[in-house]
């Protein structure tokens, strides 16, 4: 397949760019994966999805203020956007991060950058020692210095911004700008699941933003077992496939961690014949990734496209993404490629709202078949409720 296969065009209309009012007040698509019939409905529609004996599995990753601006010693702007902070090491006392520079002349490796004002104003210093993870890698490898010898969390917590999507279109840079406050306000903590606990993601998992505590409770009052897994959500997630050829394109990486009490939940949920429910694209990844390979934690760059064989997850909930993004094709695997693209058609139609702060969709997983092909989209499909 191609990439272009993946394409569908977007009224610009249809990007949320705000959160509902309430976490909950989204619309859910929902799709069966056996005969492709659509039903419309609200989110909370999915507490009647679900059957006592499956298990909900969340991904309880934190999102860091991990947008941080600075200058140059010349004065030039730039910006950083942290993606990883590296564990203490010979050579590193725990000042150490990689980080997407934005600039319009890359600084030489040894210079020094002001971010926040500086450590001289009440920011700190960063110090580029190189790319990362080898001498010419996508990522730049920093030692970030503060006034009080910081850790980079405390630095990105005290002078940093949560990085939101591109699409979403804040002006954090502006201080003074009423709106800007206020969208700062509602982001910090809108733009964040209400379990998370892990720091470490520079985006948050989206499908997870609709779930609120009183929808957990009820969740649990019906004997509903909930899990959790750790995936660091990185920019890559954002990035477009630079190839028009699926094999030749390159899977960002992501650090992992499923803890052993979720590795026995995932036991007890197939002995007793659940279902394993994963909330958000990025537990697809990580649970596949785990079956995949045997390691319970690591790094992954597991690129999921139609054909893929799934071992753990039998149901996903998922918002609506990026055409010709690696998330379209990750759904297209699960649920089919000609269920999801007339999905997709038919929530255009429907007025669906797409992205980070968008609706949702809940996918039941597709009868394994090869690989699919383009022809497929102009099969139709059935519609109900």
């Amino acid at each position: 397949m191609q990439v272009s296969d993946f394409h569908f065009d977007l009224p610009d209309e249809l990007i949320a760019r705000y959160p509902m009012a309430e976490r909950t007040a989204s619309r859910l698509l929902q799709l069966d994966g056996q005969t492709g019939a659509l039903r419309h409905g609200q989110f909370v529609d999915v507490l009647d999805q679900l059957n006592p004996g499956d298990l909900l599995v969340f991904n309880d990753t934190r999102v860091v203020k991990a947008r941080i601006f600075g200058e140059k010693a010349s004065g030039g702007k730039l910006e950083l956007l942290i993606e990883r902070v590296l564990p203490a090491e010979a050579g590193n006392p725990g000042n150490e991060v990689v980080a997407h520079m934005k600039v319009s002349k890359k600084p030489l490796p040894g210079s020094v950058v002001h971010m926040a004002g500086g450590r001289q104003a009440g920011g700190f210093d960063a110090q580029l020692l190189g790319r990362w993870p080898t001498e010419d890698g996508p990522l730049f490898r920093f030692a970030l210095h503060g006034p009080a010898g910081e850790s980079p969390w405390e630095l990105m917590d005290r002078h940093g911004h949560l990085p939101l999507p591109p699409y979403i279109e804040r002006h954090q840079n502006t201080y003074h700008d009423p709106q800007s406050a206020k969208d700062r306000a509602e982001d910090s903590q809108r733009y964040q699941t209400v379990f998370a606990r892990n720091p470490g993601a520079v985006a948050a998992p989206t499908a997870a933003l609709h779930f609120d505590e009183g929808v957990l409770a009820d969740l649990a009052a019906r004997g509903i077992e909930r899990a959790s897994v750790t995936l660091h959500v990185g920019a890559g997630t954002f990035q477009p496939c630079k190839t028009e050829n699926l094999a030749e394109h390159q899977m960002h990486s992501e650090w992992y961690e499923i803890p052993l009490a979720t590795l026995a939940a995932l036991e007890r949920c197939r002995q007793r014949g659940g279902r394993v429910v994963a909330v958000g694209t990025t537990t697809v990844r990580t649970l596949e990734s785990w079956a995949k390979t045997g390691q319970a934690s690591g790094d992954t760059n597991i690129f999921i496209t139609p054909g893929f064989a799934f071992q753990v997850v039998d149901v996903l909930i998922t918002n609506f993404h990026l055409p010709k993004s690696t998330l379209m094709m990750l759904v297209s695997a699960f649920a089919g490629y000609a269920h999801i693209m007339g999905l997709y058609r038919h929530a255009i139609a429907q007025q669906y709202r797409f992205f980070s702060y968008g609706d949702a969709m809940l996918l039941e997983r597709a009868p394994p078949v090869p690989a699919a092909g383009k022809n497929e989209s102009n099969q139709a499909l059935a519609l109900t409720g």
